[in-house]
């Protein structure tokens, strides 16, 4: 499995899609240029557009690898030549997407540390008025590359079974944005002041709550503008909920891959 994950990054690094989107990086030059135009919130706005533009990159690779990485391998027939070694077809799936996952962590570190040069830029220019709370903005970018993850393993859930590259794509797309607006969806059914919807609709919204991804939960971005402190009972419980989610969406798409037909 690790020879998996080796070459799964190696062929990452030769991808031109993956080219093509860290140059998108260089936008993050602009972003001083920008946060200029709010002399009195620079540092916050330069923050947040940092924040915004790393999350934005993260989507991008992630549907990107996620979606298409393991129908090009099926489709090259890359595939095959594999699972005639001594492997398992979910080891191979695994392997594949903590290939994946590695990366994705990697390139939001990376681009945490461009982040923060921008910040310390910034505030270089026109100091903020509160201290920069950087453990916050950790947590923000460390939180943003587990969403991702969890984004790339729902991917990896529908190419299991998908036979072109529409289906892991644009069903994870929606899946994202739905996943994304859960949480205010469902606290907005479930309120008490919520009289006019009926009790079906609010069981039917509770099912599918917690049957989809809460992406909502991983985002820190105010703590980390804004200096709100964090709670560590819910960092902790955010963690748990992206180890137990992934672990059995992986688990899933192993499983509908080990009985998919291979043609």
């Amino acid at each position: 499995m690790l020879n998996l994950v080796e070459i799964t990054l190696k062929s990452i690094l030769r991808d031109r899609v993956f080219h093509g989107i860290i140059f998108s990086a260089l936008v993050f030059l602009l972003i001083p240029s920008v946060a200029s135009l709010s002399m009195r919130q620079m540092t916050e706005l330069s923050m947040n557009l940092s924040l915004s533009l790393l999350s934005f990159i993260l989507l991008l690779l992630a549907l990107f690898l996620g979606g298409t990485h393991l129908w090009k391998d099926i489709e090259r027939r890359y595939t095959y030549s594999v699972l005639t070694l001594p492997i398992s077809r979910s080891s191979y799936l695994v392997g594949k997407f903590l290939g994946i996952a590695i990366f994705i962590f990697a390139v939001a570190c990376l681009l945490g540390l461009v982040a923060a040069g921008v910040v310390v830029f910034s505030s270089g220019i026109y100091p903020p008025e509160r201290p920069i709370a950087w453990d916050n903005f950790v947590a923000a970018v460390v939180l943003d590359a587990l969403k991702y993850i969890l984004v790339v393993a729902t991917a990896f859930l529908f190419s299991s079974v998908g036979t072109s590259f529409f289906l892991p794509v644009f069903g994870t797309i929606c899946i994202f944005f739905v996943g994304s607006a859960s949480q205010q969806v469902y606290d907005y059914i479930t309120a008490p002041a919520t009289t006019d919807i009926s009790l079906f609709t609010k069981k039917a919204a509770t099912v599918v709550y917690y049957l989809l991804p809460n992406y909502s939960a991983f985002d820190y971005k105010v703590n980390a503008v804004y200096g709100v402190p964090i709670a560590g009972s819910g960092l902790l419980l955010t963690l748990a909920y992206f180890a137990v989610y992934a672990l059995i969406v992986v688990a899933l798409a192993a499983l509908l891959f080990e009985k998919r037909e291979m043609n």
